[in-house]
């Protein structure tokens, strides 16, 4: 008995230990922001334009300034940008955006 509690011991402790590989993950791309004023009297949505297909990016209220991630678009690619009121009577495009974090548009 006492043998094979020696064996099952031995074995127990082959079969918990193990090599485990610890790798980093690349670093993620960083994220452009840039700045929209609405100077309208009521809140826009906006849209980031890249291969045809519109990814909104966020609201940014009356008559102030917010800064949005564009996560949708990497540095230095043009892209179109697009502001949608909330009630969606009016829309405002800029067409060949290459957005930078100094970049401010402003909406209309």
């Amino acid at each position: 008995m006492k043998a094979f509690l020696a064996i099952l011991a031995v074995v127990m402790l082959g079969a918990c230990s193990r090599h485990v590989k610890v790798n980093t993950a690349p670093a993620p791309a960083p994220q452009v922001t840039f700045q929209v004023t609405n100077g309208l009297s009521q809140a826009i949505n906006v849209y980031l334009t890249t291969a045809g297909s519109d990814v909104l990016v966020g609201q940014v209220p009356p008559n102030s300034t917010k800064a949005l991630s564009a996560a949708a678009a990497p540095a230095g690619v043009s892209v179109s940008l697009k502001a949608r009121t909330v009630d969606g009577t009016r829309t405002y495009t800029r067409d060949d955006v290459v957005l930078s974090p100094s970049y401010t548009w402003q909406v209309p």
